[in-house]
């Protein structure tokens, strides 16, 4: 039987981690007994999580109010962590978010500018500043979280999935660059998962946000989280390259099957 790798006192960055899968992570990891660095912009909802992780479990836990989308900030965070907190072992580049479902030729250019900043320079802005001391200290893992949507384009999706299909190669060019080191790259991409994603993607439009997930049954944020949880556990030999993870409702970007 194969052996998982321990996390235990193993220092995890998780940005996005206010809600969703990113806080669905820190709960996994925290259980297993890994040091959180838990990133995000709303720092109250990061410390509600925090407090709730910790009323259950002795966990370890620092709190950075940070936007990925500002590169200075982010330079000056990772540079400035305490000591007993620099050295992280595992990256998990999870902030992102989608904005409208415009043609392309309609499309809003604050909508486009806020979806790659975040989901393409804020995964490379902590990359980038992360993992030369994981080359430094001869281990680490990156796990970035794509989208079914860098797989198979959709309707409205034009931009968005532009930049899911710019983390699916940015995670396949990371793990070229860094052949012939003991680091892994997983780049792991969920389908429909209920999350804030859609109340997001609508500007706050609760009623058509719920319609996205209405008569079937979308992946949960800890449905993912287990697979981030698998790729890191592998056996330090084994790199899990990719994971594509749907509800067994859905068959594609636009194939979902739902009951009523």
């Amino acid at each position: 039987m194969t052996k998982m790798l321990s996390v235990q006192n193993q220092i995890v960055l998780i940005t996005g981690a206010s809600s969703g899968i990113g806080a669905a992570c820190a709960k996994v990891f925290a259980n297993a007994g890994a040091k959180l660095i838990l990133v995000a912009r709303r720092l109250k909802r990061l410390q509600e999580l925090a407090d709730e992780v910790s009323k259950n479990l002795a966990a370890d836990i620092y709190l950075l109010q940070l936007d990925v989308r500002d590169r200075t900030a982010v330079e000056s965070a990772i540079s400035s962590l305490p000591p007993s907190w620099s050295e992280i072992d595992i990256l998990i580049n999870n902030a992102g978010l989608s904005r409208g479902l415009d043609k392309l030729h309609e499309g809003d250019f604050q909508d486009w500018e806020e979806m790659i900043d975040t989901n393409i320079k804020g995964l490379l802005y902590l990359t980038r500043y992360v993992v030369p001391g994981m080359v430094k200290r001869d281990r680490g893992h990156v796990v970035n979280i794509g989208s079914i949507a860098g797989h198979q384009i959709y309707p409205g999706g034009n931009v968005y999935c532009g930049t899911k299909a710019a983390v699916r190669a940015i995670s396949e060019g990371l793990k070229q660059d860094l052949l012939g080191t003991p680091i892994r790259v997983s780049s792991v991409d969920p389908g429909m998962v209920e999350t804030e994603f859609s109340e997001v993607r609508f500007h706050g439009d609760s009623d058509r946000a719920n319609k996205v997930y209405q008569g079937l049954k979308p992946l949960t944020p800890d449905d993912v989280a287990d697979v981030i949880f698998f790729c890191v556990t592998r056996p330090s030999h084994v790199n899990i390259n990719e994971v594509v993870l749907m509800p067994v409702d859905q068959a594609s970007t636009i194939l979902v099957n739902r009951r009523n």
